[in-house]
């Protein structure tokens, strides 16, 4: 082979080198262009979802602020319309028992006079389960101390009160405060007419995501042949609605346990 077609030869391999670079490159460019809108187009994408997303959420915070302020709202007019109204019949009951002469009439003023303190007592749990301000552990807590303590204060029951762990801060709903309460007030009214207890123990806990609350007492327990009541239906029922539980054992005492996931 001479020389002429030996360089012709090296020539068109370097031709055909260079071509073929030339389009793997392209390739790779086209590759890679198409991987950039791609990404574009995924980031695009996922933008417009957040967006979608924050648009939905501001609605929902926009949504539950206004809940809040209406439920702010009744609460002060239960308080101002309702609670003038129960402080004025309570007022008259008591100015008509003081010129009252007849014994029979006094007994009736003092049942008015107890169904008004009822109403009193009954309103203000309301209020206090309306107002947005008290959708937290801290808030449940005291106040269901308090009402504890005052409901048993003029009975044999001794109290003792507990808390472990418990964030006051940390949110509770609503509902779940309010069946909550609601079963911490059955069990109280349980204990005081059933149990013949003299000892009563009530403990809050929390445990990350969860929050107990536990109702003890030395009475004589239920008995397991008579059928569960009203009461320990109802508060199974209202902890099973809140995705909780009720737990019940009945020896040296009853025991209570309810525990809800915040």
């Amino acid at each position: 082979m001479d020389e002429d077609n030996l360089n012709e030869i090296k020539l068109t391999y370097i031709i055909i080198t260079i071509v073929m670079t030339f389009f793997i490159g392209f390739i790779i460019f086209v590759v890679l262009m198409y991987n950039r809108k791609q990404l574009l187009y995924l980031k695009e994408k996922q933008l417009k979802e957040a967006e979608h997303q924050n648009q939905l959420l501001q609605k929902e915070l926009e949504k539950q602020k206004s809940i809040e302020h209406e439920r702010e709202r009744i609460s002060h007019d239960m308080h101002d319309d309702l609670g003038a109204g129960i402080s004025a019949l309570k007022l008259q009951a008591e100015f008509l028992k003081q010129k009252a002469e007849d014994g029979e009439l006094k007994n009736d003023i003092d049942e008015l006079l107890k169904t008004s303190e009822e109403m009193n007592l009954s309103m203000r749990e309301m209020l206090w389960s309306l107002h947005p301000g008290n959708d937290t552990l801290g808030s449940f807590v005291d106040y269901s101390s308090i009402y504890a303590q005052s409901f048993l204060k003029k009975t044999k029951i001794k109290l003792s009160i507990e808390t472990e762990n418990v964030i006051p801060e940390t949110i509770i709903s609503t509902e779940q405060r309010r069946n909550l309460f609601l079963c911490l007030k059955e069990a109280l009214n349980n204990a005081y007419k059933h149990s013949q207890a003299d000892q009563l123990k009530l403990s809050f806990i929390q445990e990350n995501e969860n929050f107990i609350m536990n109702i003890s007492d030395n009475g004589i327990g239920i008995h397991q042949d008579k059928p569960a009541g009203n009461g320990l239906r109802n508060m199974k029922k209202r902890m099973h609605e809140q995705n909780g539980q009720c737990e019940i054992a009945t020896e040296s005492g009853t025991h209570l346990l309810f525990r809800i996931n915040l």
